[in-house]
């Protein structure tokens, strides 16, 4: 029963991510507007997405580990397009493309930066939600940011979340067991 829960928080949380920026998209585009929409906080998912793309890439972990991210990236490419253009910023396009691209060789140039900048990526990710509050909070208007998005992001965070509770439940039982264990053989 485990592997089949586990097969299907897998999958799930692949199909929400193929499509997780999808309602945000619809949203800037009917709107014909990016307003509450944060770029940093699309710059810093991205770069952290790209991160984890390339760290994958490096140690050749399965594809099918990391297939979400290129879908990922893509959706959150077309939206850092759509928000600049709908502020009138698309020369800065360009600028991003190339830092980004630049990044993506650079990140591997040493071992110890590609794992600095993985162990980096919970910050980068933090960051990114903090600086679409901030927005937020500045502008005190959602605009046109997908409160779909957000919830499907959440639940793709909820999956792993879940799991990771489970792992140190899991371990703390095996430690009391065995703690149990060695002080009933020393009676």
């Amino acid at each position: 029963m485990a592997p089949t829960v586990l097969e299907l928080a897998h999958w799930s949380t692949w199909a929400v991510c193929a499509v997780v920026k999808l309602p945000q998209l619809a949203a800037v585009l009917a709107a014909g507007s990016a307003r509450g929409v944060s770029v940093g906080s699309v710059l810093l998912e991205l770069a952290g997405f790209l991160v984890f793309l390339r760290y994958q890439i490096y140690y050749g972990y399965p594809l099918q580990t990391y297939l979400e991210y290129p879908i990922i990236i893509a959706q959150d490419v077309i939206l850092l397009l759509l928000i600049l253009r709908f502020s009138g910023n698309m020369k800065q396009a360009l600028f991003y493309a190339v830092t980004f691209w630049g990044g993506w060789y650079v990140l591997t140039l040493r071992k110890w930066i590609i794992d600095l900048a993985m162990n980096l990526c919970t910050f980068i990710s933090a960051a990114s939600k903090l600086a679409q509050l901030r927005c937020l909070w500045q502008t005190k208007d959602s605009g046109q940011v997908s409160a779909l998005t957000w919830s499907m992001s959440a639940y793709t965070c909820a999956i792993l979340i879940r799991f990771i509770i489970m792992l140190i439940l899991n371990i703390w039982v095996t430690a009391t067991i065995l703690h149990y264990r060695k002080i009933k053989k020393t009676d």
